[in-house]
């Protein structure tokens, strides 16, 4: 596996990748200013977050604001490094952090996690809010529905055309939308295009443009019509998945996520929660009964 990477993306802003993607593997983007560097999202353990400190110190200030594009714990994590940063995120974040228990122990391959955990935002936005760093602009905006998660924001650096998006898109991966809503993810893919950014830094995979939000989008559209499908038949999400042909999308990175997406398409068609424990199990059940492939 390559090794984690900064990559300059303008004069004082970078996007830190993290080979290959995959579970808890995510990018990470830097900031810099006259007066401490932001980060958009930390990493998922000790080991990946000391790595990306020590990158970051050597091209930007220290960092004094994080800024989180969702709360799970590969993009959130590492904050506690960071025990004197703002940490600015989307009204619902903290709520989710406190409350969405983790997936049961079988479920990844160990890891080591090491001493760290997320910290609670201590800065909220509800829509959108306006930052300058010397004479930077950055909006953060949250879509305004459940996407990947309810609490999604994205990076938005209008003078360079500059996107960071967390996991509203996954370059090369499989986009996960249990904590979120595939028909709500489709609107905010839309809503990012708008924006006619020239470069697209994703939650996973590597840098791109414009060109890497519609296979995303024609993902979103394949779960929402394999749901359809499974609730007209009175299909169980795992059933429904293994009956798939997953065609263009079977050589992206944890294809199992296609249990969990089904089962939160089935729920939206039923205008209920899903089983979050029972979409966990029947992805492991996917993967032939064997742990998800973790390499955090």
């Amino acid at each position: 596996m390559t090794s984690p990477y900064l990559q300059e993306l303008a004069d004082g802003v970078w996007a830190y990748i993290q080979p290959d993607g995959s579970w808890m593997i995510n990018n990470v983007g830097l900031i810099g200013g006259p007066e401490g560097a932001t980060s958009v999202d930390v990493t998922s353990t000790e080991r990946r977050m000391k790595n990306y400190l020590d990158a970051a110190a050597k091209v930007a200030a220290p960092i004094t604001r994080v800024i989180y594009t969702h709360a799970h714990p590969d993009h959130s994590n590492g904050a506690s490094l960071l025990p004197d940063a703002e940490i600015l995120a989307h009204a619902s974040v903290t709520k989710e952090l406190q409350h969405t228990p983790p997936p049961a122990s079988h479920i990844f391959t160990p890891f080591v996690q090491g001493e760290v955990s997320a910290r609670l935002p201590t800065r909220e936005f509800a829509d959108a809010v306006e930052l300058t760093i010397g004479d930077r602009r950055i909006d953060v905006r949250h879509p305004a529905r459940p996407s990947h998660t309810r609490g999604d924001a994205y990076v938005w650096l209008p003078d360079e055309r500059i996107l960071f998006t967390g996991d509203l898109v996954f370059n090369g991966g499989t986009p996960f939308a249990l904590s979120g809503s595939p028909s709500g993810w489709l609107e905010t893919l839309d809503e990012l295009a708008a924006l006619q950014p020239t470069t697209i830094v994703p939650g996973h995979g590597p840098v791109g443009g414009v060109e890497i939000l519609e296979p995303v989008a024609r993902y979103l559209r394949f779960v929402i019509a394999a749901a359809h499908d499974a609730h007209n038949r009175d299909l169980i999400p795992l059933d429904a998945a293994r009956g798939l042909d997953l065609g263009e999308f079977a050589g992206w990175l944890d294809s199992e996520r296609i249990v969990g997406n089904v089962h939160r398409a089935i729920a939206e068609l039923d205008d209920r929660q899903p089983d979050f424990a029972a979409a966990w199990q029947d992805m492991y059940d996917y993967n032939g009964s064997r742990p998800l492939d973790c390499h955090a």
